[in-house]
């Protein structure tokens, strides 16, 4: 009798602390809209859907996957990487640039499948942790994706190395906490390309940076991040979200391999420069 009760007390427990997964409704369709897999410049290839941008990182010792999309992006990432030729159960490391759930809503799912070690940057564990409850504006809709506690933690040019690939993180927090860009160095026939991953920071309140009370560095942290971003060097960039690098603009679904379509720096200071104005007005209104 004593032990029934023990299980019935455990098992009470488990479903009072247990958390559900309210993925947000209503999300732009085009997030998860299938879209055909290709090879970006060397070793790094698209992966994600028509909007939501996972990145596969094929390295001699295994491959990377950054960012998962939606919950329901899991089978499409799967199907995606072995439409390439690739073994899904291959990935040996998983990161992302962002702690919001259509960046890390398959990542759970994903981790326990392959067995994958998670890399992230330091300023998103509790978000991690809480599965996106904790975050400052996204918080409101509570668990919004399975939660996971990372394997590794890292800082500003911290590097994440596989194999013949090395990358390097690059903390650009605002947009979350410990939001992050990646840089790194791959090579095809022709020439050597550093490529940036970048996690573009827009900002997603409609309110005073000084109404964010628990996240009270978020205004430095967007001026830090906007200088950082400006300096950097690189040849090729991609995005979060393919619609920031103008994806389907240069690119049709069958297109040839062609790493130029990509080395258009311009537009990237161009968009950088726009969400900079935001920002800037966003200043004047706390006076």
């Amino acid at each position: 009798m004593k032990r029934l009760t023990i299980l019935f007390l455990l098992i009470i427990s488990f479903f009072g602390n247990a958390q559900t997964v309210t993925e947000p409704k209503n999300n732009p369709e085009k997030w998860s809209q299938p879209y055909k897999p290709f090879r970006i410049v060397g070793n790094l290839y698209y992966v994600g859907t028509y909007d939501l941008a996972s990145y596969l990182i094929v390295t001699n010792k295994g491959n990377i996957l950054i960012n998962t999309g939606l919950a329901d992006s899991y089978p499409q990432i799967k199907a995606n990487i072995e439409k390439l030729g690739f073994k899904y159960k291959d990935i040996k490391i998983l990161t992302l640039t962002q702690a919001h759930f259509d960046h890390m809503g398959a990542m759970a799912d994903i981790k326990k499948e392959t067995g994958a070690k998670l890399y992230v940057d330091k300023a998103e564990l509790a978000e991690l942790k809480s599965g996106g409850k904790s975050d400052y504006e996204l918080g409101k809709y509570g668990v919004t994706f399975k939660p996971l506690t990372p394997d590794f933690l890292l800082k500003n040019n911290d590097k994440i190395k596989l194999g013949n690939t090395t990358l390097t993180l690059l903390h650009h927090p605002g947009h979350t906490k410990g939001s992050c860009s990646f840089i790194f160095e791959t090579k095809d026939k022709d020439r050597t390309y550093k490529v940036l991953i970048a996690n573009m920071p827009s900002i997603i309140i409609d309110h005073k940076f000084s109404d964010v009370h628990t996240y009270p560095e978020i205004q430095k942290d967007y001026a830090y991040t906007f200088d950082a971003m400006k300096k950097l060097d690189f040849d090729v960039w991609v995005a979060s979200h393919a619609s920031q690098f103008d994806l389907h603009e240069k690119r049709k679904p069958g297109d040839a391999y062609n790493p130029k379509l990509f080395m258009d720096k311009e537009n990237y200071f161009k968009y950088l420069k726009e969400l900079e104005d935001d920002y800037l007005t966003k200043l004047k209104e706390e006076n």
